[in-house]
């Protein structure tokens, strides 16, 4: 299919207008993400209508812990990324140079009656990043609005322009994957720049509708430092608010990053304490058992609103309004359709 976001060269070229690597194509070559391709003279998205696969997550599993805790959602992706994260989890999907892994045809309006057909309560777009079949997904997206359903994207956030834009008034929620808080480490390990996923974070934030959570993988030795913790999560007050929820993850060889060990629970706690001090006041630990970390408090009272066992929600008393059970603060989230 056609893609949205390009403008022509010369001579049959064209650049890719999506995200910050504006690849300048000529007629055959693909893109960084090797998913958009110059046929003929236009841009083309060549996993259009086409998904590696579906499954019923916990919303949970995203992670997002302020969006309709318990509940379920259809989740998908297709193949290809526009980063190059030396740890990816995904690699089979992200680092994929062949579509032979999309087997399965999926339309927009067959993925949003699946959605209602399996009683989720909404489509998820995961797996890989989302921002690369943007067209694809915001076609998706209305055609699940109009099941009322909500859209929740799994996305590192690379993405500019017009695309952004267009990308996020599409989805109710998202996680957003902020790796590090060092630029060399984006430019190293990612293969990307820091600056255009803060963008993209403010832009949220500040400029749509979409609820905001952040995700930041710690890596022994290369970003788990107190120093940077403290940069990241002081931003994250400062310039995005003291209320966007924020998970520290733990990570596991994976990829081409096999030589390091697992981060230590320990290293997790340290973060969430800093982020507190900081000012956050929803701060979570995951890929680990840890039952004060996976906990949602009230930021009032401290009262214990929603407790968490891995992704199973085992008590939830925060109010359909969003009000803590025991104070009636308000605590910011998406907490009914």
């Amino acid at each position: 299919m056609k893609a949205t976001y390009w403008h022509q060269l010369d001579n049959s070229s064209v650049q890719c207008d999506l995200c910050p690597r504006r690849c300048r194509l000529r007629p055959g070559q693909r893109g960084f993400c090797f998913v958009r391709e110059n046929i003929d003279g236009q841009l083309d998205l060549t996993t259009y209508g086409r998904s590696s696969g579906f499954a019923v997550d916990p919303i949970e599993k995203k992670p997002l812990y302020h969006v309709l805790p318990g509940s379920k959602v259809l989740s998908f992706g297709t193949a290809g990324c526009n980063l190059a994260c030396r740890f990816c989890q995904n690699w089979e999907l992200s680092t994929a140079s062949t579509a032979d892994l999309l087997q399965r045809k999926a339309t927009p309006s067959g993925i949003a009656e699946m959605a209602a057909y399996t009683k989720s309560h909404g489509v998820a777009y995961t797996y890989n990043d989302p921002v690369i079949f943007a067209e694809y997904a915001i076609d998706v997206a209305q055609a699940v609005r109009e099941q009322q359903l909500l859209n929740i994207a799994v996305t590192a956030g690379y993405i500019w322009g017009d695309a952004r834009a267009d990308f996020f008034a599409s989805m109710d929620a998202t996680n957003v994957d902020l790796k590090s808080f060092n630029p060399e480490f984006y430019r190293r390990i990612v293969g990307g720049r820091l600056d255009f996923v803060l963008d993209t974070l403010a832009y949220i934030a500040h400029e749509t509708q979409c609820w905001l959570e952040i995700t930041t993988l710690l890596i022994p030795g290369l970003n788990d430092s107190d120093d940077e913790i403290q940069s990241l999560t002081q931003w994250i007050a400062a310039e995005l608010g003291t209320s966007i929820p924020l998970h520290f993850s733990a990570f596991h060889p994976d990829n081409r990053m096999q030589d390091l060990p697992r981060t230590p629970l320990s290293t997790l706690t340290r973060a969430r304490q800093i982020a507190m001090d900081a000012g956050l006041r929803f701060v979570y630990t995951g890929n680990v058992i840890d039952d004060e970390g996976s906990t949602t408090f009230c930021p009032g009272c401290k009262q214990a609103l929603i407790r968490r066992e891995g992704f199973q929600v085992l008590e939830n008393t925060v109010g359909t309004q969003g009000q803590c059970s025991a104070c009636s603060t308000q605590i910011p989230g998406l907490w009914s359709t």
